[in-house]
């Protein structure tokens, strides 16, 4: 019975709702065998999840997912197998998450200005305390019934032209596939479909994340629909990118998207995991 992988899961390190060891059992409990923990913008809950994979008998992928800034945009890069300890990486990852302090600071006052005060704190306190998402304002707003879930908030608060928006000033592609060399890991760009870039601007993004050294591509993910998978593993075999799958898992409260319960690989995609040597 083929091994099952989860290369993109979440924990309270970022914006998930299980702490790592939380997350390390569920997924072996989901009958995970391989599971990458990538939270944004930080490795803090790798040590954790480590041990507690151990202890569990499943294998741990530490990894990243980096914001990064694209053609105006802004697109997630997984970095899969880093050394967490590795300096350049740890510098990047620092800076993004200055800018994300500022950035929620920033939340907070437009909504405040906009009627709704107090959004900085109360998203503080859903978070870890060390890194504030706008998934936290989202989980915020939704408890204190400015809208009925957190799509509904991103929709009405947070995307260009709402109250709360704030750009994001990421890394550049180049940068942060560097930080990820530089760290020993493999490069995988996540859930490429919920970008919606058109087909011409995906592939130059394809491009331009192949041309950077760039490994791999989330073909299946949990926001993906079947014909996005089919699509994507179409881009990743034009490309000669490698296949990776994962949850996108943030936690229990969204029962849609479960750990290690994913569709296989569509037919001709070469999966990353085995091809982990010559990948990295």
């Amino acid at each position: 019975m083929p091994m099952n992988h989860d290369l993109h899961s979440h924990s309270t390190a970022s914006d998930g709702t299980l702490s790592p060891a939380e997350l390390v059992a569920r997924a072996a409990a989901a009958g995970v065998g391989v599971l990458a923990l990538t939270d944004h913008d930080t490795t803090a809950g790798l040590a954790e999840a480590a041990r507690a994979a151990a202890a569990q008998g499943i294998e741990l992928v530490p990894g990243v997912e980096i914001s990064v800034t694209w053609g105006g945009g802004t697109v997630h890069v997984l970095g899969l197998g880093v050394d967490a300890d590795d300096p350049i990486l740890a510098a990047g990852l620092a800076g993004l998450r200055e800018f994300r302090g500022w950035r929620a600071r920033e939340i907070g006052a437009r909504l405040a200005r906009a009627g709704i005060p107090g959004a900085y704190e109360g998203a503080l306190a859903l978070s870890n305390g060390r890194l504030v998402s706008r998934t936290h304002f989202a989980r915020f707003l939704v408890a204190q019934g400015h809208a009925r879930d957190e799509r509904a908030v991103f929709r009405s608060y947070l995307v260009s032209g709402k109250p709360g928006h704030v750009p994001g000033r990421w890394a550049p592609l180049e940068e942060a596939l560097a930080w990820i060399a530089a760290a020993g890991g493999i490069a995988v760009i996540a859930h490429p479909a919920r970008y919606r870039l058109t087909r011409t601007r995906l592939r130059r993004l394809l491009g331009a994340f192949k041309e950077a050294g760039g490994q791999a591509l989330e073909v299946v993910s949990g926001s993906h629909s079947r014909d996005d998978c089919l699509a994507m593993a179409r881009h990743a075999r034009d490309f000669g990118l490698l296949a990776s799958a994962g949850s996108d898992f943030h936690g229990p409260e969204h029962p849609w998207i479960a750990l290690g319960r994913l569709p296989e690989l569509p037919e001709g995609c070469r999966p990353l995991w085995e091809h982990w040597p010559e990948a990295a």
